[in-house]
């Protein structure tokens, strides 16, 4: 029994931090922001009152509302995000409060901006198990919430937004997700992307604020470099595990960190740019949730038809890394 996507949704904020914007803010500019990374602009949550699981809620009741279910019909809800509300309770438990979700469990899941994949996949296995029929999978960060704004190689690439899924039982076999590899690279990974500042090894104090760990600190060439032949090297693999080729897959939906890791992915598949979606010109890299955006504005165009062959990838913090193959029901 496979797991399909049975409804999409996402929100985006409607705050705009341009390239513009930061230039009064830092010591760069719009052309060098798009040349190196493809970005013009990105939302931002702006109400300090509202956090991640605000973002969750929005998604959430749209996917509901598109779905044509009720609240008590789901099984589990699982969030992707590495921007909790608060460290516990969980912000998928929030969710589940937010919609009155009486009957589902719920809990997080932490992989950065692979989380939204990593989610994805573990819920699948409830269905494939026959545990649950109704999974509701969102992939959301409060970006802005641990950006520091006068930091140049972060500030510019990051946006706040999200997007979900429903997950069901798929009515076809050989329709739904029907692949997934997924990895994770502690050794190389630990340094380069991380935030210092708020667990159990430098929990906040005086001295953490002052040395501003509580923001995201990235090597942004050591990632650069692994995010490129991670993210091609997985999309390959699915490719090749499926018999998939570049004239039979209908999108390639890749996280989306920077226009040139997308590209290069693409052009290692083989695949041209009218085969792959990239919005990160628009909102940034939302972290968790570019890849569900990207399939909730794929199924807003009427762009996946059933049968259509997308490649999913992701690269993030951790390392982690992972593909997956779904024929769309």
């Amino acid at each position: 029994m496979n797991a399909a996507i049975t409804a999409t949704a996402k929100y985006l904020p409607d705050g705009i931090l341009s390239n513009l914007d930061l230039e009064r803010m830092l010591d760069t500019n719009d052309e060098w922001i798009r040349t190196r990374t493809g970005i013009s602009e990105r939302r931002i949550l702006r109400d300090p009152e509202k956090a991640t699981s605000y973002i969750c809620g929005e998604v959430a009741r749209q996917l509901l509302e598109k779905r044509g279910m009720t609240a008590d019909e789901l099984d589990l809800i699982i969030v992707a995000t590495m921007t909790p509300d608060m460290l516990f309770p969980s912000t998928a438990c929030l969710v589940q409060d937010i919609i009155g979700a009486r009957n589902a469990w719920a809990f997080d899941l932490n992989a950065a901006c692979s989380g939204f994949l990593f989610a994805l996949n573990t819920a699948s296995r409830f269905i494939e198990s026959g545990a649950h029929k109704k999974v509701m999978v969102i992939g959301a960060d409060k970006m802005s919430s641990v950006i520091d704004y006068t930091d140049r190689s972060t500030a510019i690439l990051f946006g706040d937004g999200g997007g979900g899924v429903i997950l069901e039982p798929a009515a076809e076999e050989g329709y739904g997700i029907l692949d997934a590899r997924m990895y994770s690279d502690g050794t190389n990974g630990k340094d380069h992307l991380l935030m210092k500042g708020g667990g159990s090894r430098h929990p906040a104090t005086h001295k953490t604020v002052d040395e501003r760990l509580h923001y995201i600190y990235q090597d942004g060439r050591m990632v650069f470099k692994s995010a490129v032949t991670s993210m091609a090297n997985v999309a390959v693999e699915i490719m090749e595990r499926n018999g998939l080729t570049a004239e039979n897959v209908s999108w390639l939906v890749p996280h989306q960190a920077n226009q040139r890791i997308i590209s290069a992915t693409a052009e290692r598949m083989g695949i041209s740019s009218e085969k792959f979606i990239s919005n990160v010109g628009r909102y940034g890299n939302t972290t968790a949730g570019t890849i569900p955006i990207c399939l909730a504005e794929l199924d807003e165009e009427n762009k996946l038809h059933p049968g259509s062959n997308l490649v999913l990838c992701s690269f993030g913090a951790g390392y982690t890394w992972g593909g997956m193959y779904v024929k769309w029901q």
